[in-house]
């Protein structure tokens, strides 16, 4: 066969193809009880993952969506876990802000103080968080540690982020940690059970930050 003269590529335009999806998880979602401004969260992470046991298994603090929104339109920070967060945030509707996409677990004295201490460059990643942002959106996909060092800042008064999105992966104590957040009377989004990941909590704040830039 003639490759050059059989194949015959798609010409369907990316923004074509991200429309019909959110259509196709409209229609196969079916009922939820989903807000309108939760939807389009939920939509993303059903779009990044193909999992609607994923996307049905969200839940939000009720200021989650408002306080997140806020967050970005004041140029606050964005601290993630590990840099594959980083790398897939949107950050041109962070910086239009004034705002900034921060990773600290691979610092020099982020790795140097976990040696030392004998504990998780992700725990001491997020004290060092504490000194660098004030407020802040924490993202977390990656390191149950990350969350559950994040949460006992917030109960001892240390942290006050504008939101959690934290949705760490894996098997031991993921699930527990977003359990803990749950507990929390302060902006979060999370999810029941061991799934999430990188791309969830990117999906996620990519989602916010859009809503944010919608905003009059």
């Amino acid at each position: 066969m003639d490759f050059k003269t059989e194949f015959k590529p798609l010409t369907i335009q990316p923004q074509e193809i991200e429309e019909k999806s959110f259509e196709m998880i409209t229609e196969e979602l079916g009922e939820h009880s989903f807000t309108e401004d939760q939807y389009p969260v939920v939509q993303r992470v059903i779009h990044a993952s193909a999992d609607f046991e994923l996307g049905r298994s969200l839940v939000f603090h009720p200021d989650a969506i408002e306080s997140g929104i806020a967050a970005i339109r004041r140029g606050e920070k964005v601290i993630a876990d590990v840099q594959m967060v980083q790398v897939g945030i949107s950050k041109e509707r962070i910086y239009k802000y004034g705002g900034d996409v921060n990773v600290y677990i691979s610092d020099p004295d982020v790795v140097e103080e976990a040696k030392r201490l004998n504990t998780t460059r992700a725990i001491i990643s997020m004290r060092k968080a504490l000194r660098e942002a004030e407020g802040g959106i924490y993202a977390i996909g990656n390191a149950p540690t990350a969350l559950l060092e994040l949460i006992r800042l917030v109960k001892e008064g240390l942290a006050k982020p504008s939101l959690i999105i934290g949705m760490p992966v894996g098997f031991v104590s993921a699930a527990e940690s977003k359990d803990e957040l749950l507990k929390l009377d302060i902006p979060y989004i999370t999810n029941i059970g061991r799934k999430g990941g990188s791309t969830i909590v990117v999906a996620a704040l990519n989602a916010i930050s859009i809503m944010a830039d919608k905003r009059a």
